[in-house]
């Protein structure tokens, strides 16, 4: 199949262009790409699990201990122990994670605005719609499929 028709390499070419505009933002503040799926989770609800992030990013949870540890670093989140269970921890925006939210949202809207510009939006509904509806069955399939003995 030739790359130009293979939905899958539409998709990586497409996010991969996301993603590296979006790097380029990110960096003016010191901030990693990989941070950025976790502080939308964090902007959405503060005080989460690592458990949680790890499934709301769709990251192995050793990914997400390490990427909440230069989170910690960079100064965007704490670790707070629970109170009722020890063993477990909240993360926690800092003040400069809460801060940067409204000017680091600002870059995604700016960035699918440039992507969809020139785009009707109701071929942009149909697309979303569509991408949707192609990761929830590959979801399926993956779900369905037997791991162990392949």
């Amino acid at each position: 199949m030739e790359p130009e028709k293979s939905l899958g390499y539409q998709v990586r070419r497409c996010h991969r262009r996301f993603d590296r505009l979006l790097n380029a933002h990110l960096a003016r503040h010191d901030i990693k790409t990989g941070f950025w799926y976790y502080l939308r989770v964090l902007w959405l609800g503060d005080g989460v699990t690592q458990k949680y992030l790890s499934d709301m990013t769709n990251v192995a949870e050793n990914t997400t201990v390490a990427m909440i540890n230069g989170m910690v670093s960079h100064d965007l989140v704490e670790r707070v122990r629970d109170t009722k269970d020890r063993r477990k921890f909240g993360i926690f925006l800092t003040e400069r994670g809460k801060a940067l939210e409204k000017e680091v949202m600002q870059y995604a809207i700016d960035i699918n605005r440039v992507a969809q510009a020139g785009i009707d939006p109701a071929e942009v509904a149909i697309c979303a719609s569509v991408l949707a509806r192609m990761s929830s069955n590959l979801k399926s399939h993956l779900d369905n499929l037997d791991l162990d003995n392949s």
